[in-house]
């Protein structure tokens, strides 16, 4: 089952690709919630390239890698990636003027409901835009 999410960010394409790609930006937006943060990031973007965030609880509970090897890319347009488990993800932004629209795409996993994966991802999107937006 796949599952698509997606959000429209007020900024230029260029400024959208480079915040989706920074390790030290994602670390800045990569959560789905207050009470989780990412430490740290590391992005290999190319094609058989590796990507790592590493998620975790605020008060240290709990945490996790989330890691994926791309498999294809096309600057400013296209990112596509298999994760660790098997699971595939494609990305999508599309420009227009000043806005990008960024569409998310990926296969469910099995411990959550799908409304639950759809809301925790839709979160960390939200939050990717209100990061871009608040920067301008």
């Amino acid at each position: 089952m796949e599952i698509t999410i997606e959000a429209t960010v007020k900024a230029p394409i260029e400024r959208v690709w480079a915040a989706w790609n920074d390790p030290r930006a994602i670390e800045q937006w990569n959560a789905a919630s207050p009470d989780w943060h990412t430490p740290r990031a590391s992005v290999d973007l190319r094609e058989g390239g590796k990507f790592t965030a590493r998620m975790e609880a605020r008060d240290g509970s709990m945490g996790f890698d989330f890691e994926g090897i791309y498999t294809r890319i096309e600057t400013n347009r296209l990112i596509e990636y298999t994760m660790e488990d098997g699971r595939k993800v494609r990305i999508e932004f599309a420009a227009a003027g000043d806005t990008v629209t960024v569409r998310e795409t990926f296969d469910a996993e099995s411990t959550y409901t799908p409304e639950q994966q759809r809301e925790g991802w839709q979160a960390i999107l939200d939050s990717f835009t209100r990061y871009v937006e608040e920067r301008g």
